[in-house]
């Protein structure tokens, strides 16, 4: 009989694989990215000391106020805007883009554009 592997066990053991590759410094740190069915959440995170350094999400209520839905690629291409622009304001130009196991289309893809477009390098 074939079992058949569920996606998420996939997805978390392709995440595993791309966080053995890379991690985030001080200098270049790693923007996260993970999507739920009804959410997507960004974080740039320092792994050397374990912090996150900016974050977002359209859980927020301002964000949710601006969207009309929070699981499109419009959205997703809100919270890469986000997380670009308050990087930049906090000075990080260069990140490591980490799609969390995820395929890099559609919703993922989106956010990645957005976050380039506010003027972060990856």
């Amino acid at each position: 009989m074939v079992k058949k592997i569920s996606k998420q066990k996939i997805r978390v053991k392709k995440h595993l694989k791309i966080r053995n590759r890379f991690s985030g410094t001080a200098g270049k740190p790693r923007l996260a990215v993970y999507r739920s069915n009804n959410h997507m959440y960004a974080q740039i995170i320092d792994d050397t000391v374990g912090n996150t350094l900016v974050a977002a999400s359209t859980v927020e209520k301002d964000v949710q106020a601006e969207l009309k839905k929070t699981n499109d690629t419009t959205a997703a291409t809100y919270i890469g805007k986000l997380i670009g622009k308050r990087a930049i304001d906090k000075g990080i130009t260069t990140v490591v883009y980490d799609r969390g196991g995820f395929v890099y289309q559609g919703k993922v893809k989106a956010l990645a554009d957005g976050a380039r477009e506010a003027g972060l390098e990856f």
